[in-house]
């Protein structure tokens, strides 16, 4: 399957300003996402993700926004599944808190299972076909994010990625997690699918995808950026082109990867070339 691309890259092409909250537009401007919605499914993404990636309550509090957890969640559901309707799947963003666990921080493991379970209750209850825990780079958070999801509706599929750097001894996040104790892991804690975002391009995705691969037997996503980011005229690019990149994640096909989509720099231009790559496969 084909999910989608980028929504930070999208909202600041729409000017989102530095330092906005990218989770307030879906208050002040659901029309946004609902063009963003339109063009990754005109695209061929089959899922299409809503914009919550930093709805926890602890990661709006950074904005003064906690107390709109529930109403960010819900209403982000609603303006992506009128454009969907029934010829997608919408899943649920959720992304890191913010916080760092004790011993590194001053979060305990309760508060931010709680506050992911405040943000696991909304996007349920608004009605989202699954849930995808992004861009974790601290194992246990990711499971708490996991089984805050499972605990709410166990019959959703979730899906936890996290994110790797290359290092002489394979990929670690940069909390000093390997991939295949990720894997393990996010197995344990009752993950429907695995992987990895963010982070890497396609390149360096292959080489996980293939750890992972090895790791578990789990369906597994994967959603490159397109490149690295460079800074140009004061302005972040990233170089990969969506012919590129589809022609580089042509090698994911096989090893049989359930989910394809992208991360930052990504638009439906990529994912259209990604859909075309597979349809000619």
């Amino acid at each position: 399957m084909v999910a989608d691309g980028a929504m930070g890259t999208m909202l600041f092409d729409r000017g989102l300003g530095p330092g906005t909250c990218p989770e307030s537009i879906t208050l002040s401007h659901p029309e946004t996402l609902q063009q963003i919605a339109q063009l990754y499914l005109e695209a061929g993404a089959e899922i299409v993700t809503t914009n919550t990636f930093g709805a926890s309550p602890a990661r709006l509090s950074t904005y003064g926004l906690a107390d709109k957890t529930e109403v960010l969640n819900e209403v982000a559901v609603r303006v992506v599944r009128e454009v969907v309707g029934d010829r997608g799947y919408v899943a649920g963003s959720c992304g890191p808190s913010g916080k760092l666990l004790e011993p590194y921080g001053d979060a305990t493991p309760d508060e931010l299972y709680q506050g992911f379970h405040r943000q696991m209750r909304s996007l349920v209850a608004a009605g989202v076909d699954c849930v995808f825990v992004e861009t974790m780079t601290d194992l246990t958070e990711a499971k708490l994010a996991v089984q805050a999801a499972k605990d709410i509706a166990p019959q959703i599929p979730v899906a936890a990625c996290m994110t790797f750097d290359p290092t002489p001894k394979g990929y670690y996040s940069v909390m000093g997690v390997s991939v295949a104790a990720a894997a393990a892991g996010l197995a344990a804690a009752g993950v429907d699918a695995i992987g990895s975002n963010c982070g890497n391009g396609s390149e360096n995705m292959i080489e996980i995808a293939k750890e992972f691969k090895a790791a578990t037997d789990l369906p597994l996503i994967i959603q490159p950026n397109a490149g690295m980011p460079q800074t140009e005229d004061g302005k972040v690019v990233y170089g990969e082109t969506p012919d590129y990149m589809a022609d580089v994640l042509g090698q994911i096909v096989t090893l049989q990867v359930a989910i394809i989509g992208g991360c930052c720099g990504t638009t439906p231009k990529h994912i259209s070339a990604i859909r075309t790559m597979l349809d000619e496969a």
